[in-house]
Parts: C-alpha cells; structure tokens; sequence
C-alpha cells in the first residue's frame, strides 16, 4: 500500500495564457507566493411561517476574492506592461491565468484556470535606506471565476 503525503505549497508555476503574443518582454513566471484561491457560496435564509426550529437555508451567487501575486519586482515585464496598458489607457483586456502546483519531480499535480483576469492592483514594498532587502511587488486580479484543472491536461 502506498503512503499518499499532502502537496507542499512551494513548488508552482503561474501561467498568463496570450500575454506574451501581445507583449513582448520578459516571460512572468516566477513568483514568490500565490494567494486568494477560494471560492464562497453565500447563503440565503428564508424563514417558513409557523416553522420556528430553524429557517431555511438556500444557497446564493459564489463569490470570488482577487488572485494575488507576490515576487521581487521584474522591470521591463509583460505583467507590467499589461498593467499600465490598463491604468494609462484604461485599455483593461482580458487573460486567463493558470496556477499550476508542482511535484518534486517538477510534474504538475493540480492546477487552477483563472478566467477572464485582468489587473486591478499593483503595490510596491516600501523602500528603506536602512535595510537591504528585496523590493516586492504585490499584483492583485479580478476574475470571473476559476476552475479546477484535470491533471492530465496540464501534461
């Protein structure tokens, strides 16, 4: 019997379908983290007249919070150039974005197909002459909604 071990969260990939075909530049794909992965199913509840043990409960839209992107901050990327194309011009296109967790032997595992991103957010890591850190950029994107990749179309 083999032992099934969780995945470990540090090894993905993040994938901007059709943005290197409109942008030419450097390739966005690595990243320090990813997060915002989840959806939300909010609940309605209707009170029934002469029913006072409980109310029903009937499920509502699914909400999606933003995806957001953390890694050094890249100049003269693809990413970025989308982004200004959206807040200079107002010009706000579309990209799919895929999120793709790894195995150790660098296999796809599990993935997510963001659909119909588009940058909403962009902020940069405070800079301070007295530390020498790394600056960060946080990038946030509003989507329509996400789905689970079958594995076999990741390979």
């Amino acid at each position: 019997m083999a032992l099934i071990y969780p995945p470990v969260g540090f090894h993905f990939i993040v994938r901007f379908e059709g943005l290197l075909l409109k942008y030419p530049g450097i390739p966005d794909i690595g990243f320090q983290s990813v997060s915002g992965i989840n959806a939300e199913v909010s609940v309605e509840e209707y009170h029934e007249g002469g029913e006072n043990r409980f109310k029903h409960k009937l499920p509502n839209a699914v909400t999606y919070p933003n995806l957001v992107l953390k890694r050094g901050m890249l100049i003269g990327s693809q990413l970025m150039q989308w982004f200004k194309d959206s807040v200079e011009n107002y010009a706000f296109e579309a990209h799919d974005i895929s999120v793709i967790l790894l195995n150790g032997d660098h296999l796809p595992i599990q993935g997510w197909n963001f659909i119909k991103a588009w940058p909403v957010k962009w902020e940069i890591s405070d800079f301070n002459a007295e530390e020498a850190t790394i600056v960060i950029e946080n990038i946030e994107f509003a989507y329509q909604y996400f789905r689970r990749l079958d594995v076999t179309s990741l390979l």
